[in-house]
């Protein structure tokens, strides 16, 4: 055995489990940790700006990186409860990340002491485990465990503390021969998969609800082999997102409140049966439920057995990760014949031909509607987005073209204010040979800006796009309800910016301020000009690039309360299948 301190010993599991990247901000209790990542080497650390934002980044990491782990860091006290956020956010969206935080020493966590707070109990909600290690000797077990419980089951994140001098205690561990605990993920049966399909042999307009678990579980072309094989319509969820192209014959659209489009609701509200894979029923998604189920069967298959029902009894019910339970469904499809569901598959495409709403407008103050048509245009099928909350999100969600699995990065479940950015910063990380577009509107974008010099000092190029109509959009809107417009509006008259025009806050001074660049767009002709040039210098100068974009300071955008209840304002009515955002999808 070899002799070493707990955090040496640490450091190298994270080494050996694979991890490769960490962001986070040092401090006084976890500084040996950061003395052994200094010595081993082997972990690139990214500085953050703020502890939540670090969070954030770890969380975009993982996202996006497909099987490697993000971390993130803190000291002990207020590092580990501004970290709750992402480990909320993490949790919620079945996300594994591993967050450590320093801790006082054992001998003063009862007395206390400055920056002590049982962060274990805490984050015990918002993760899968949250442990301050009281003994040197378990450290090796917690980190090992930690791994073993984040890629097991339903994955998510673990939260490890460690107090000051339990990490410069010196214990034997021998890195040699460690190795990973084996990962435990619940499979559908052959049994279980050929009934399901007895089920869907019975139906006549079937469509499947394709959930992030697909994402997560890496098996999206899966996905896309059994739709083929069976002939049937994918609906994805927003988590789901990029399992299927959009321009897929079988893509059918999403469907919900919000993030959707009208062809996805029409054709799920115009099937008889729903496979759900890898989904949770999300209230966005299904909005009221007798609405939703009416007339359909349901199976569902999930890798979480309490999911099974939680929002709904289905007809039948699979415990099983997505990946497992799509290979069977591959395998079984190819021994069977399907009814001829051609007709069915042909509606659904007429629909996503004709039901699309209107985006070109040559307005000025620009509509939120022309920039997503434009968005579209300039970047490119490998380009990976990152949006978190709000009108912005919303539009993105129903305008917006979506390629490939992990091109769609967003916060789903606790769309938390301010998370795109350092997300993008985490995903470009991730991803630095992928294009990353960044969207949010003037709020999200405000909310953790200081973490765009994270950006800069790392070279971390992505491009960021910000629509402001000095409002909170979404919450405006919503007010409608009440008849009101009340502390909703950000716009006021900027002393030092009087060409602003009261829309508030000058953000290409900030972000310039900051080490980035920016440009911002206030006539809808400039913006293919602006988006390529954001594009070149953010590769050019490696950092991020922000298009400000000036917008109208109203627009609603369609969503409901109901499925087939979702209000299209008269001005955005739908357009046939020579408007301009379908143009992509009808090739």
């Amino acid at each position: 055995m070899t002799k070493m301190r707990a955090v040496d010993a640490a450091v190298k599991i994270l080494e050996l489990e694979g991890a490769t990247t960490a962001f986070g901000l040092p401090g006084a209790a976890i500084n040996p940790f950061y003395d052994a990542m200094r010595e081993h080497g082997g972990i690139k650390h990214i500085l953050a700006r703020h502890v939540e934002g670090a969070s954030h980044m770890a969380e975009g990491f993982t996202r996006a990186a497909a099987g490697n782990i993000g971390v993130c860091i803190g000291t002990s006290g207020p590092a580990g409860t501004d970290m709750i956020t992402g480990l909320y956010s993490a949790s919620a969206d079945s996300i594994p990340i591993l967050c450590i935080t320093g801790q006082a020493p054992v001998a003063r966590l009862h007395k206390e002491d400055f920056q002590a707070i049982n962060i274990a109990d805490i984050a015990a909600p918002v993760t899968k485990a949250a442990t301050t290690v009281l003994e040197p000797a378990q450290v090796p077990g917690v980190f090992q465990q930690a791994f073993h419980l984040m890629r097991s089951g339903r994955p998510g994140p673990v939260l490890i503390d460690l107090p000051f001098d339990v990490q410069m205690a010196e214990i034997d561990f021998d890195p040699s021969t460690y190795a990973p605990l084996p990962v435990y993920k619940p499979a559908a049966t052959r049994a279980q998969i050929d009934h399901a399909l007895d089920m869907l042999a019975r139906a006549q307009r079937p469509v499947i609800v394709a959930g992030g678990g697909i994402i997560n579980a890496d098996a999206s072309s899966l996905l896309v082999q059994f739709a083929e094989a069976a002939g049937i319509p994918v609906i994805p969820t927003l988590m789901g997102w990029g399992s299927i192209p959009d321009d897929h014959p079988l893509m059918a659209g999403m469907a919900g409140l919000q993030t959707s489009q009208r062809y996805g609701n029409a054709t799920l509200l115009e099937s008889d049966f729903v496979l759900g894979i890898g989904n949770r029923w999300a209230n966005r998604h299904t909005g009221g439920l007798d609405i939703y189920r009416a007339g359909r069967t349901f199976v569902h298959v999930d890798i979480e057995p309490t999911q099974i029902g939680r929002v709904f009894a289905p007809d039948y019910g699979i415990v099983s990760d997505a990946g497992a339970a799509l290979d069977l469904f591959v395998s079984a499809a190819a021994e069977r014949e399907f009814p001829n569901w051609e007709v069915w598959v042909k509606d659904c495409q007429q629909r996503k031909h004709t039901m699309q709403r209107r985006t070109h407008f040559d307005e000025t103050p620009i509509k939120p509607q022309r920039v997503y048509e434009e968005m579209n245009r300039a970047f490119d099928r490998d380009t990976v987005y990152v949006s978190t909350i709000g009108l912005s999100q919303i539009a993105g969600g129903q305008f917006l073209h979506v390629y490939g699995p992990r091109h769609w990065i967003n916060a789903g479940q606790a769309g938390p204010l301010g998370w795109t950015m350092p997300a993008a910063l985490g995903v470009a990380t991730a991803r630095p040979d992928a294009p990353v577009v960044a969207l949010s509107g003037d709020y999200d974008f405000q909310f953790m800006l200081e973490e765009l010099a994270v950006g800069a000092q790392f070279n971390i190029p992505y491009v960021h796009v910000l629509v402001n109509n000095a409002y909170l959009g979404l919450i405006r809107q919503s007010q409608r309800g009440f008849s009101m417009d009340y502390h909703v509006q950000l716009s006021f008259e900027n002393i030092n910016a009087p060409e602003l025009g009261g829309y508030g806050v000058d953000h290409l001074k900030v972000v310039e301020g900051l080490g980035c660049r920016a440009i911002r767009v206030q006539d809808p002709e400039e913006l293919p000009q602006a988006f390529a040039d954001a594009q070149k210098l953010s590769q050019d100068l490696r950092v991020p690039v922000v298009v400000e974009v000036i917008l109208e300071r109203v627009t609603n955008i369609a969503m409901g309360t109901e499925l087939d209840n979702v209000v299209e304002f008269e001005d955005l009515a739908s357009v046939g299948a020579d408007a301009p955002t379908a143009i992509s999808l009808l090739d």
